[in-house]
This record gives C-alpha cells, structure tokens and sequence, in this order.
C-alpha cells in the first residue's frame, strides 16, 4: 500500500496466513500530505484538504508499487519505531530508486538541511536541479490549485446518487478494505469516497467487542487478506447497483476477474439472498463458485454436509415418467425400476397450505382443497396438462426431513425436494412466473434449497410486478364444483343428460380399482364415479359388513394398469346406465383406446354378460380368447372345459327345493323383504338382552356419538328399545339415516339415540340377521298404486311371521326366492300371480303362468303383453 508519496507498505511472502506488515519512510526526500477528513464525534475538527501535488505524488508511487516486488534498506530507526531507509525496485538495491525518481520527476523535495557528505544526498540534490530546470511536477510555472482533490466524504441522498448511475461501470480505485466484502473506494473523477458491500455475498466479519477490542470470526483474516491483496490501491470499475438502508451494494470488476466470485470460491463467503436480487453479473455464477467451494470444503465450508450427500449420483440425478399430479407442488413419478416416488418442487408452495391446516384442524369434511384453496385448481392444471406422461429430468436438492404434529404446525412426512425440468423449462420457476405458487424464504443459514433459488425469486418478481395469478388484484376465481358421487338423487336427475349426450370429455381424478373411477367432467362442472361396462374386474381389498374381504388375485396390477393409462388423463365417456348406488356405467375411451378392452387385452379383467349388448362385444370376446389360449395373468390357472360338457347342460335343469324357516320383519315398497333365520334366532335374543343389560349398567351420554356414514352403532328405537344399527346417511347432528342390520328397517334419528356399539356385540361376534330377499318368478308392477296394492297384500299375510323360505337363483342386489305359509305351505307369490296383482317373468319357469287365470284386477282387461304397438307401451 503506498500512504504518501514518501511512505509505502510492504508484506513479505504469506506463509499459513497474512503475512506481517511494514512501513518503510523514503529517506532524505518530503512530498505534500494527503487529505484528511474530520475525526468524527469531534466538532472541532475540520477536514483536512491536499498538499499541492501530494495526490500525483502517491498516484505516481501506487502505479508503479503496487503488487510489485520490492528491496529496501533501513539506515534510520527513530525511537517511535518509525523506520527510514532506501526503496528499490527488483529483487535487489540494482533496481530503480524510487526516491530519486520522485525528485526527477518533480513531485518530491530533497531534505537539504540534512548535513553529511552523503553521496545519496548529493545525487538527489543534482536531480531536483534538473527538475527544477525542466520545470517538472511542482517545479512548474502557474498554479498548483488544479493538483488539489476536492474530496466529497458523505453523499446527500445515496439511492438517488447510485440510481443516477444506472448501474454503469465508475472508475475507481479501492483505498481500504475493511473485511472480505466491504471496501472503501475513491470514485473517480469526481471523488466521492464511498463505502462499498459486495452485492449477493457476505465474508466472515471483526466483532467490536465492548472493551473496544475487536475478536475475527473464523478466516475473517484471510478474507480480508484475500481481497487486500487483489483489490487495495488498485484500479477497478465499480457497478453500484442498490442502496438498501443508507447502504451501497455494488460489483467491483478487476482486469483479472470479480472479487465477488473469487471470494465464493475459495471458501471466503457465502451467498445472501436479500442482496442476490441485486446482483447485476448473473446469480448463478455466484451459486456455481458457491457450490464449487462447498464441494471442495475449503475455509468456511470445511465441516459442509450436502443435503444429498447421503444418496447415490443415480438417486440424485434421473429421468422419470410423471404418473400423477398430487397438488400444485408435488407429482408421483415412475423410475425405470418401475417403482413410483413422490416427488415435491423445491423452496417452492402453492397457496393456502396454512388455509388448508386451519380446514383440517376444524374437520370441516366438505373443504377440497384442489376447489376451495384459490388457484390451487389453476396451478394443479397447468402441471397436469404440462407433465402427466411425460418424462421429465429429476435432480433432488434435499431432503426435508419430517414435521409435526405440534400446535400451530402441519403433519409432514419426509419429503424429497427436486428440480424437474421438461425440455429445459424448469417447471418449479415456471408455476411461480404465472402466480401459481410462491418461493419459500430461508434463514441464511439453511442450505436445504432449490439449486435454482434465484431463478425462482427473480421470477416471483416478475410475478409481484405484472400482477399474475395469486398477486393479482382481480377478483379471485371461484370452483363450483357438484360431487354427484354416492347421491342417487342427483345422480338419477343427471344420467339422461349424459345417455343424450353420447361421448363427453372427462377428466380422470381418482383410481379407485381397475374398473373403478372418480370423473372430473369440465362441461358439467361435476365429479361423478363411473364403472367400466362389459367387464369382470378382479376386485381390491375392502371393508364389508361381516369385515375386510382380502384382494383378488392381479386386482393391484390391474389397478396399476388403469391409473398408469387414464390417472389425470383427459378421455371420453359414453354412459349407459347406473347401479342403485348412484354410480354411472359406461364405456371409457383414451386416445382411441377402450380401456375396457385394453383390460381385457392385458389378461386383467374378464368379459361380463352384460357386454352381450354393447358394439364392443366381438372385440371384447376375441381379446378374451386370445387371453385364454395363452393362459395369461388371471387365465394362469384356466382348463378348457371337453364339449360334451356343454352339451349336457342343454337340458333344462331340474327345481332344487330346500325350504328352510324363516322370520319376515320387514317388507319394503319395491316388493324386497327383510328376513331372520329361525336356526339362529336365540343367538340374536340372547345378545339382545345381554347387550340391553350393559347399556342399563352403563348408560351412553347423550350427544356424545359421532355418526359417519358407514359406521356400526347401537340406536334407540321408537319403542324405547336399544337395537343395532349402521349409518346410512349423515344430514345434520339431528337427521341421521340409521339401517337396523338385524330387521331390515329403515329409520331418521338423532344422535342423541345413538350409541357407540361395544366389541362385544359387532357384526363379528353375530353377523346382521336380516338379509333382503325379492320374488322370484315375478315381476314388480310399473304402476304405484298396483305396486302399492301387492305391498298391502304382503304386508298382511306374512310381515311379523315365520314361514318357509327358497332360494331359486340369485340376483344383482339380492338372492331371488319362493316364499311358503310355514302351516298351509301354499305359495305366497303364486297367490300373488293368482290374484292378478302380479306378472310373470316371462323369462324363467314358464309353466308358471298356467296358474294365471280369470280376468282379476290388472287382468281384467286381457293380458296386455300380447300387443306389440308402440302406443301400449310394450315393445318385444
């Protein structure tokens, strides 16, 4: 460093850290003292301004020291310390001396009144001769008012001054370096002497302590050394680029390169995010140095632990198929194993996830969050329809360890946090540039981010500024959309808009099995659940009344198959019809696919019946064949049946008839009936009463039952009673639709007459005893109040009695039967038929109808049936 024009600062060569200082004074010679600014906190004190020629005097020693190798020699050591000597420049006293080309050139003065037959002397007084004879420096003619700096040590307003430069290069030169990042520079030409932070980066620092002292954190010293000895008393070009609270941030550029990066690299500093923003010469340049010095552990990062460092280069780093769209920050994908892993986006959340915490902690079961939470539908749409199929690039960042549960805090297992790229669009910046989602902060400390951080900030940025999506100030979008699934009502209200309609774009939410699926329908604006027509699909586990019933055999394979196929996939739809519990059956189409056929194509499912009369029955059957010579999948273990087998079974099978007791205690107004085996009545009246027994010991607290559609529990009947129950609806705390498992009636309560049921009187200690049954033989009239006249009937001849029970074949939703009086044994539906209440099936025992005769009631006008016109409303 060169003080003055007569007083320099060596270092000899670092060895383990800085190296020692020493100033050396230029023997025999004086130039003008620098200026000096007012000592602060001292009022009486001005600021000092140049000697003349005192700045060209240290300007001419700086350009030709600085970073130069030196030799000098001490002839004067005074008793303050303050050494004196000869300076030359080279590797030895053959060099340049520097105090003689000084004098030559006019810009220092000889100590003449220094007395002593010194030859050096002499030499110095002879060149300041010709100096002066050359009129050099401050031998000149005229003024020397033009060699004094007017020297501007504070700056009114500093953002307007940093904003006037427009972030153009200033020349300067670098006069003090505080620590690593914080320099003192002399902005040229004008003056300022500003203080300088390195934008986007921040070096150990020196902590004032309170005694005045100050303590270095860790490589503090060396930073400050690397940047002294690079940067002081050098010509540089500063960008000025922000003033944050009275602070300058700025780059300084050397011809050799950027402090900035240099510092990063060899472990000197870290990244800042709240000066990132600002940095004008790329943020990944200083992400880049940063990562390279945290991979090599240099300096600060010695004791660095990445936060993949525990995964394999091949779990870090892969291609991946996207398979489903979880929320709008998380996807599932397929590695080339075949196996499926969540992956979330890093350092980036779409809205309301404090919104969605506050819904669930209220257990407020109709809050969707993909509907409800604003923008979460957009944001889930533009990934769907961006990745869903696709393959996408995958690098894992880090992985965030789980949370919860803690008050004020979300449950959350362990996440693995990635960039994934599609076609080199980073997918994580591209949600957050369309006000989809907004970036994480971070304490400075928490390297656990996305490698692309300051893409993502820049480009919520540009968000905040254009008003997009969530920061914009228009009305925020609202989804109104109907889930039909379940309710048979509204789901009865809408089949013959959808049969109309022939084939309707549809969008796949949910897989629940292979022919199983819940239906986003955009037109409509609805959820509906939809089966797949014409085919047998192996079954998953699930929850049923006598318990959990185990998966068939490739049901998880055909569920894999559909959901990697259709799962958020945009498709076609044809409905058909609809079972009794409100889902619709159809055809399901992809691409030109059938996905009917594609399961029976991959040996997955098996063709139904009911296919006989769809188009796709022959494609369907062919399919299935081929399946079946192969022997594939669920057709592994098939054995073609011998012909003559087929052959027997033309002949009409004979009536088997065993007649068993049974108890009737509930007839229904579409003709199905409720009843108990007499065999195990007892078993049920024992429970009873010891069940009543427990509930009188131990009465429940009224209020205090939950009731969830599905759940088994005790309610009080009309009569006072305490019967087992199964919740069939759930309306409000006061309407609650109960189902009596044990008589097959049907009722609307309170919850104040419901009761948890105890273990010990579950449908696993004795199954439900009434079990529905309908006619056989028979068919249920059209007509209400014929329907209603048979219902009258029934109800009077055999509700709340024992009679004789068949089973003559079964039937979609329950067992078909013939019915005897247990003392007559006459036949209750052949009464029926005789009567003329009821039809015929004319597809089942035929000789039944030769017990049809007379004209009574609905007969009475001939057998109508007969008649193929249009017009009576019967069609062959």
């Amino acid at each position: 460093m060169v003080l003055s024009g007569c007083a320099i600062i060596v270092r000899g060569q670092p060895r383990g850290g800085p190296p020692p200082e020493r100033q050396i004074n230029l023997s025999n010679i004086r130039t003008g003292a620098m200026a000096r600014r007012a000592a602060q906190g001292q009022p009486d004190t001005k600021d000092v301004p140049d000697e003349p020629w005192a700045f060209q005097a240290r300007e001419f020693l700086r350009k030709k020291l600085i970073g130069k190798e030196v030799c000098f020699t001490v002839e004067i050591k005074t008793a303050l310390g303050r050494e004196y000597g000869m300076v030359y420049l080279g590797k030895d006293s053959t060099g340049e001396n520097i105090a003689e080309t000084l004098v030559c050139e006019g810009l220092a003065t000889v100590r003449r009144e220094v007395r002593g037959n010194n030859p050096e002397q002499a030499r110095l007084c002879d060149l300041e001769d010709q100096a002066k004879a050359s009129k050099k420096g401050q031998w000149s003619e005229g003024s020397a008012a033009h060699t004094i700096r007017d020297m501007k040590y504070t700056i009114e307003n500093p953002r307007n001054f940093v904003d006037s430069l427009h972030q153009k290069p200033i020349n300067a030169i670098i006069e003090h370096v505080r620590d690593g990042g914080v320099v003192r520079a002399l902005l040229l030409p004008d003056h300022y002497l500003v203080t300088v932070m390195l934008s986007g980066v921040k070096c150990p620092t020196f902590k004032r302590e309170a005694d005045g002292t100050e303590s270095p954190e860790p490589f503090a010293a060396e930073a400050k050394f690397f940047t002294e000895s690079r940067l002081l008393q050098r010509d540089v070009q500063i960008i000025l680029e922000s003033c944050p609270n009275q602070v300058i941030l700025g780059t300084i550029l050397h011809p050799n390169g950027n402090i900035t990066e240099l510092l990063l690299k060899e472990g000197f500093a870290r990244c800042v995010d709240w000066s990132m923003a600002v940095y004008s010469q790329g943020a990944e340049k200083l992400r880049a140095a940063e990562r390279s010095a945290k991979e090599r552990k240099v300096r600060i990062w010695k004791d660095y632990v990445a936060p993949t460092a525990n995964l394999d280069q091949k779990d870090k780093q892969f291609v991946a198929k996207v398979m489903q769209i979880v929320n709008a920050d998380a996807m599932v994908v397929k590695l080339n194993s075949g196996e499926c892993k969540t992956i979330h986006l890093s350092s980036i959340r779409p809205r309301g996830l404090k919104e969605r915490f506050e819904k669930t902690k209220d257990k407020d079961k109709r809050f969707r969050p993909l509907y409800d939470i604003p923008y979460m539908f957009e944001a889930r749409e533009f990934l769907r329809k961006k990745l869903i199929g696709k393959k996408v690039n995958v690098t894992v960042d880090y992985i965030r360890a789980a949370t919860g549960p803690a008050e004020g805090t979300p449950v959350f297992a362990e996440r693995t946090c990635a960039t994934v790229t599609i076609g080199g669009i980073n997918i994580a910046e591209a949600l957050v540039s369309k006000g989809l989602a907004t970036v994480i902060r971070y304490r400075q400390d928490d390297d656990q981010r996305s490698s692309h951080y300051d893409e993502l900030l820049a480009a919520e940025a540009r968000a905040i500024k254009n008003g997009k999506g969530l920061h914009s100030k228009k009305e925020i979008p609202i989804h109104r959309v109907a889930d039909i699934s379940g309710e048979t009502q509204k789901a009865k209200q809408f089949l013959p808009f959808l049969q109309r309609a022939g084939r309707s774009e549809a969008v796949v939410e949910y897989v629940f099995s292979g022919s199983r699926l819940k239906l986003y329908m955009p037109k409509e604006t609805c959820l509906i659940t939809f089966l797949l027509a014409g085919i047998e699909c192996p079954r998953s586990s699930r929850a049923t009344p006598g318990g959990m019933q185990l998966a068939e055999p490739f049901s998880e394979e055909a569920m894999l198959f559909t959901k990697e196929l259709v799962l958020q996939r945009e498709v076609e739809v044809e409905v058909e019809s609809m079972d009794k519990a409100g889902n619709f059956i159809g055809w399901l189409h992809i691409e030109g696919v059938n996905l009917s056929v594609a399961l029976v194509e991959n040996a997955l499912s098996k063709v139904h019946f009911t296919a006989e009369r769809s188009a796709y029955y022959k494609t369907l059957q062919s399919a299935e064949e081929a399946c079946r010579q192969q022997k594939e999948k669920i057709w592994a273990n098939y054995e073609e049946k011998p012909v003559e087998e087929f052959v027997q079974l033309t002949e009409e099978k004979e009536r088997v008839e065993n007649y068993r007791p049974v108890y009737v205690t509930e007839i229904t107004d579409t003709l199905h009936f409720y009843a108990q085996d007499v065999e195990t009545g007892g078993q049920l009246e024992s429970l009873m009463e010891t069940m009543r027994a427990e509930i009188a010991a131990q009465p429940p607290v009224e209020g205090s039952y939950s009731a969830r559609r599905g759940d088994y529990c005790l309610a009080k009947f009309a009569d006072g009673e305490w019967y087992r129950a199964r919740v069939e609806r759930v309306e409000s705390p006061s309407k609650v639709h109960v189902f009596y498992i044990d008589y097959g009636n049907r009722e609307v309560v309170s919850t104040t007459r419901l009761a948890t049921m105890p273990p010990a009187f579950s449908t696993r200690t004795l199954p439900a005893q009434a079990t529905e049954y309908t006619f056989a033989f028979i068919q249920v009239p059209q007509d209400d109040d014929a329907r209603a006249d048979v219902v009258d009937c029934i109800v009077r001849d055999i509700q709340n009695s024992q009679c004789l029970l068949n089973v003559e074949y079964s039937g979609v939703a329950c067992p078909h039967v013939t019915i005897q009086f247990s003392d007559s044994k006459d036949d209750v539906g052949l009464g029926l038929v005789k009567e003329g209440l009821v039809m015929v099936d004319v597809r089942k025992e035929k000789h039944l109808q030769k017990m049809v005769s007379g004209s009574l009631n609905i007969w009475r006008y001939g057998d109508f049936r007969a008649d193929d016109a249009d017009e009576f409303g019967y069609r062959r």
